[in-house]
């Protein structure tokens, strides 16, 4: 599950670098070969896996974490002409164009490439290559609405019903990776009118947060923090963790409402070590590290074949379709949008 803190906390992020490293082993001898993997803070990967992958080819990877991903996308861009690490993960769909107009990442298309990632491509110059995909989706408590004698909803135009007045948490696009991608899955699925239904879902009552952690953890109901609101922006994975003690999800996903958000790995323009980072990113996208990428990180891996975790076939299948927009006119359009969403939303 993501959460975009707020970019300013880039300087914060610079300063603690010395540090903040989470690698698979202690400092190496002369001959230790250490890639350093800059992520985000949502990166997980088991001990043991990294350290048998530094087994077959000796290679460290020395992961440091500089925030959420529009904090590391600006880590990238700053220091582009000396680039904190060799390879960068967690560049998502809503920051790649600029990432890639800036030419932070330099050309790689890996052999595990179009082995699935290579469908999510953004580009023909192979410099970014998918590892993964997180679905952003409305989710819904079932067991809370039928308390409440209302209808589960189903797409977005339900949403503005007084029937849910009140009931809907939304996270703040210009501080929430989320909150972002349900603004730009509105205007994918709404086009102009996208203006006219946030302001109708702001005179239904919804209730906007800086997050994910506390819209989801804190003001909705089917949670563990068991809040007031039953329906909240979240990712079509989520049904996975709230597994009832009968087998089955305490939680639905909307899946008309979920917004394509892939995360992308790449090689940084000028890196220390660029032949041993190609093979960590090769080792991003192997069936062994794609295998585990559901139960550590909560999203779905971008390799074709790969059998997803028994409860996540029941719970949590990948949606078949879901929106999406061109990277380039998120780009050129996103400051914009989150300006026109704050004047009418906060203003």
């Amino acid at each position: 599950m993501r959460k975009l803190a707020s970019v300013l906390l880039t300087a914060a992020v610079a300063a603690s670098l010395t540090g903040c490293s989470l690698s698979n082993g202690g400092g190496g001898g002369a001959n230790d070969k250490r890639v350093v993997l800059v992520t985000h803070d949502s990166f997980a990967a088991r001990k043991e896996l990294l350290d048998d992958f530094k087994r077959r080819t000796g290679i460290t990877i020395d992961v440091r974490k500089l925030g959420d991903a529009g904090a590391l996308t600006n880590q990238l861009l700053l220091t582009k002409g000396n680039p904190v690490g060799d390879l960068a993960y967690g560049v998502d769909t809503t920051f790649a164009s600029r990432a890639l107009n800036e030419n932070v990442f330099a050309a790689y298309r890996g052999p595990e490439a179009a082995k699935g990632p290579q469908r999510y491509a953004i580009d023909d110059t192979g410099r970014l290559t998918a590892v993964d995909v997180g679905d952003v989706c409305v989710n819904i408590d079932p067991a809370a609405l039928a308390a409440k004698g209302v209808p589960e909803p189903t797409t977005y135009a339900d949403l503005t019903k007084q029937a849910y007045r009140d009931l809907l948490v939304v996270e703040n696009p210009a501080t929430s990776s989320p909150g972002l991608a349900f603004l730009l899955g509105t205007i994918a699925a709404l086009g102009d009118g996208w203006r006219e239904y946030w302001m109708a879902l702001k005179g239904n009552g919804m209730q906007v947060v800086s997050g994910w952690e506390e819209a989801y953890t804190q003001a909705f109901s089917g949670s563990s923090g068991k809040g007031p609101r039953p329906i909240v922006v979240s990712y079509a994975s989520s049904p996975s963790a709230e597994i009832g003690d009968d087998g089955k999800p305490r939680t639905k996903a909307m899946l008309d409402t979920c917004f394509r958000q892939v995360e992308y790995a790449g090689v940084l323009t000028g890196a220390a070590h660029p032949d041993d980072a190609k093979k960590v990113l090769d080792f991003l996208l192997s069936a062994k590290f794609q295998a585990e990428v559901p139960d550590q990180m909560y999203v779905y891996p971008a390799r074709e074949g790969v059998a997803l975790p028994e409860t996540w076939q029941r719970a949590a299948p990948l949606p078949a379709e879901a929106g999406s927009l061109p990277p380039a006119e998120v780009a050129k359009n996103r400051e914009r949008w989150i300006d026109e969403w704050r004047a009418l939303v906060q203003g």
